[in-house]
């Protein structure tokens, strides 16, 4: 069985206002992403999940229990520490000319250089190597600026295979993608958490690739104003009609046997 790389314990996530007060988004979570594995988090808009991914990975102060990752409370981790445990992939499409892609993704190995970022010839060699896993070799030497959306995303996932950590979030990796690339992009992702045995968590809104390409589902709710969590496998969670309950509507069915939506015509 994979190991648990992040833990949460009664975590509680939102915003700690000055003024209006605190505005709790989800409360009492306990959970934990395994190694090797890919785990997909699912909800609505406006449920939470862009505040727990950024919560998870420090970007925002957790307001009550614990991160931990690898045993280690996160608070505790130096922001460079952390840039070798956690690395992140935003939806936010880079902005970047007069680049190449062997540049940019060697911008993920600045956590281990020195102050003027000088890459060494084993720092160039893990750059390579990254670029190979996510198997954009013949883009290397092309210009950040001329490439397709699914083409930067890898680029991108590469950049954070070269910063070597355990952990990789991504939030929404397949927003910009059409549907072939959609399941290239998870496909890969999947490959990545079992053959360099990272821990992969990521939010999208493809909620039936997702159930087809996932090892963990994490669906966060909130039907009647209080966000809840459940977590297990695709079909563990069709079993207990968690998803079922989240994605019917009139016209909208969902079938827990082939996991897979119906919509009436």
């Amino acid at each position: 069985m994979n190991s648990e790389t992040v833990t949460l314990r009664n975590l509680s996530i939102g915003y700690q206002g000055k003024n209006a007060g605190t505005r709790v988004v989800a409360a009492g979570i306990d959970a934990s992403i395994r190694q090797g594995e890919l785990t997909c988090l699912l909800g609505a808009n406006g449920v939470g999940k862009s505040t727990l991914l950024r919560t998870l990975s420090a970007f925002q102060p957790k307001l009550n229990g614990e991160v931990m990752i690898e045993g280690r409370e996160i608070e505790t981790f130096s922001d460079k520490e952390l840039s070798r445990m956690i690395g992140v992939v935003l939806t936010e499409k880079p902005d970047i000319k007069n680049m190449t892609v062997r540049e940019l993704v060697a911008l993920g190995r600045s956590p281990y250089t020195g102050f003027w970022g000088t890459l060494r010839e084993d720092d160039w060699q893990v750059v390579d190597e990254a670029i190979d896993a996510v198997r954009i070799s013949q883009l290397s030497s092309r210009m950040i600026h001329t490439l397709s959306d699914g083409e930067r995303q890898k680029v991108m996932i590469a950049k954070a295979l070269a910063q070597q950590t355990p952990v990789i979030y991504l939030d929404e990796p397949t927003a910009f993608l059409d549907f072939p690339s959609k399941v290239e992009m998870m496909q890969l992702l999947r490959r990545l958490a079992r053959e360099q045995q990272k821990t992969i968590f990521l939010s999208t809104h493809d909620f039936e690739l997702a159930l087809q390409v996932a090892d963990t589902i994490w669906l966060m709710e909130s039907p009647s104003g209080e966000t809840r969590l459940s977590i297990g496998t695709p079909r563990q969670l069709a079993s207990e009609g968690a998803l079922a309950r989240y994605v019917e509507r009139p016209g909208i069915t969902f079938n827990p046997d082939t996991l897979s939506v119906r919509v009436e015509k």
